[in-house]
């Protein structure tokens, strides 16, 4: 019976060490948080969305957004209705929830993701007509790169 009991606590002790590896992978999931306009519709929408597609969404209305962008670091060139922060990044704009998932899961070395403006067909900006927009992938000091290219042009 000893035997036996030693088996079972080598199990144990060996199931019990591996547990700190799988420490970050049951960790909590990151929460986006939002700060956006009380009336603003459209961030709403973009807000139904990331839940949609599995992300935790935090909404803080603001009065004023330009300060709020100023204040998280998003280059004023790259501005839009809402801004938002999840996992260590920048998120500026109607960002679709698969651009994000790819950004927290590759880690490039950037502030965020951001698509400037309001382009129809972009989530939350639904419309009959689509624009086509990029997602960019930008730094702090305002320099960006293309991430992601959506719509014919």
């Amino acid at each position: 019976m000893n035997s036996r009991f030693a088996m079972n606590r080598r199990r144990f002790v060996a199931a019990l060490a591996a547990v700190p590896l799988a420490g970050p992978a049951l960790a909590a999931r990151d929460v986006l948080e939002v700060y956006k306009n009380p009336s603003c519709g459209c961030c709403t929408k973009w807000i139904s969305h990331l839940r949609a597609n599995g992300f935790d969404v935090k909404a803080r209305d603001v009065e004023d957004i330009t300060a709020w962008r100023a204040r998280l670091g998003v280059p004023p060139t790259l501005g839009a209705c809402h801004s938002a922060r999840v996992g260590g990044y920048l998120v500026e704009g109607h960002v679709p929830a698969k651009d994000i998932q790819r950004l927290l899961r590759e880690r490039p070395s950037a502030a965020g993701l951001a698509v400037p403006g309001m382009p129809r067909g972009s989530p939350g900006m639904e419309a009959d007509v689509e624009e086509p927009y990029d997602v960019l992938l930008f730094q702090t000091n305002g320099r960006y790169a293309v991430y992601q290219q959506y719509g014919v042009r």
